[in-house]
């Protein structure tokens, strides 16, 4: 077999990059829109995902090919950034290269190919620029921030309650932002689910949700200006490191040893009361003996409490983790308004609620759905909602949705091409194809004409009519969408497809 492998070269090595990308394109293109179908993946192991997010679908896919991976990082470096449009950067960039597959049979070389593109995403990025909108917004002001985040709710499994979702989103983005600063910590939102209930059931709780209950079913459910203690370290005797062994033969014995433990309990117990600790937070766990004192002592204890839930209660109620019982002062405490265990359903599951804490720039989403893998896939379109409406406060310019903006910069580039008397202008004229592909699948998706559809007049507002309300004005239909997240998924589709079009040789490993 080795004999008869052979490399890639020149236009052969092209051609099999640009099928390898159109291929990963070709998948994602059913999932565009509102009416966008959804994949499920299966994993080795069993598990199965059903999701329309791009980059979720990219990266559960098991890619083999090189150039195929290079479309997975594409979507990727779009979510990450801003969070929104992984489905629709990797669309582009196949529609690109199926376009830059034309121009090579033309005989034009690659370079010019990849400079004419670099030309037209710059016009592309300007008239962007040009046809967008200022939205003003503020504290009282939340429905252009909720009609943005509803537009990119309504391509996902969740869009029946889009309306209460971004609501929840907004809500949950101007808790944790810093106007002044246009700045969005995004690590303050803690997204949690349980199975359960319905979606509309979902709701944003100022405070932190901690899947774990009292360690001891007699401890109160609700404590009301809680003083809480977050300790990590064990509530129980210490142990010796080394390995030991203790003779215990007489009664007398076993006494002074059970006198000595409970007297190490009692004054943990005892510095946690003295420095007024209501609630003691553990991320160990204590034995039984301990939680009966703990109890008796009326002091309710909650353990096993991960690291980052940890942290996320400690920046919640102003706290401080304590590493030894004798650090633990008045001042490391935590305070929050109130603290409840809620039970859901007829099953056993229960939760603690901490609200109304010191610093409420903590919150989280709860998260309800009928099975694991919807709240799987509604945390993953909350968290594209959280991104749109951090990226409108950073910036909070929005052109139109529905594809409009990408017919408008179709038809500013096919204007401009005429302008550049070079090879290029053919490489221009093709970006302004590739750009109509958005539209075109949006319409192909939606079961409409595509062509019809697309020979609409000149006007930056029009798209493509999905939900077939009657009127393809983006306006009327508010649906908007972020200016940086469409000048970003034109910038890095371009990068892509020219760093594709630059490779002409393939070396497999066996020939180094």
């Amino acid at each position: 077999e080795q004999e008869n492998k052979n490399r890639l070269r020149g236009l052969d090595a092209q051609k099999a990059n640009i099928s390898a990308g159109k291929a990963v394109a070709r998948i994602l293109r059913t999932s565009l829109g509102p009416k966008g179908m959804d994949k499920m993946l299966q994993s080795p192991d069993g598990d199965v995902i059903i999701s329309n997010d791009g980059a979720t679908i990219l990266e559960q896919m098991d890619v083999d090919n090189q150039i195929a991976k290079l479309m997975v990082e594409l979507s990727r470096s779009q979510d990450y950034e801003i969070g929104d449009g992984t489905t629709g950067v990797v669309v582009l960039a196949g529609s690109l290269l199926e376009q830059a597959e034309r121009l090579l049979e033309r005989g034009i070389h690659p370079i010019r190919i990849a400079e004419g593109y670099e030309m037209a995403s710059r016009i592309a990025v300007e008239n962007l620029e040009k046809i967008a909108n200022k939205f003003v917004f503020g504290e009282t002001i939340l429905e252009p921030l909720i009609q943005t985040c509803m537009t990119t709710l309504s391509s996902k499994i969740v869009n029946r309650c889009k309306r209460s979702l971004a609501e929840i989103a907004v809500k949950a983005v101007l808790a944790v932002a810093d106007l002044e600063r246009k700045d969005v910590n995004l690590d303050l939102i803690k997204v949690e689910g349980k199975v359960g209930g319905k979606l509309e059931d979902t709701e944003l709780v100022y405070g932190i949700i901690v899947d774990k209950d009292m360690s001891h079913p007699q401890m109160p459910k609700q404590i009301e200006d809680a003083k809480i203690a977050i300790l990590t370290c064990p509530f129980e005797p210490p142990k010796p490191k080394t390995k030991h062994k203790v003779d215990i033969d007489t009664v007398e014995k076993f006494q002074t040893l059970r006198k000595q433990e409970q007297k190490y309990f009692d004054d943990m117990v005892q510095q946690c009361k003295d420095v007024g600790a209501t609630l003691v937070i553990c991320q160990w766990g204590f034995d039984d003996e301990a939680n009966h004192l703990l109890m008796h002592r009326n002091l309710p204890a909650v353990r096993w409490v991960g690291g980052v839930e940890l942290e996320l209660i400690a920046i919640a109620t102003g706290g401080r983790i304590v590493p030894r019982f004798q650090e633990l002062t008045a001042e490391k405490l935590g305070k929050a308004g109130i603290v409840r265990e809620k039970a859901f359903g007829t099953t056993k599951d229960r939760m603690l609620y901490i609200e109304h804490c010191a610093n409420s720039r903590a919150v989280t989403i709860f998260i309800r759905g009928g099975n694991k893998m919807i709240i799987e896939e509604t945390k993953r379109s909350i968290h594209d909602a959280l991104c749109v409406a951090r990226n409108l406060i950073r910036n909070n310019s929005i052109v139109y949705g529905g594809g409009s903006a990408e017919i408008a910069c179709s038809i500013a580039v096919e204007a401009a091409a005429d302008k550049y008397p070079g090879v290029e202008q053919y490489a221009i004229r093709a970006f302004g194809d590739a750009l109509e592909s958005i539209p075109m699948a949006l319409a192909e998706n939606s079961g409409l004409q595509p062509i019809e559809t697309l020979s609409a007049d000149n006007n930056p507002h029009f798209g493509i009519d999905c939900n077939d309300v009657g009127t393809n004005d983006m306006r009327e239909q508010n649906v908007f969408e972020t200016l940086i997240g469409k000048q970003q998924q034109i910038l890095l589709a371009t990068q892509v497809v020219k760093m594709i079009l630059k490779i002409d040789d393939v070396i497999s490993p066996s020939e180094y």
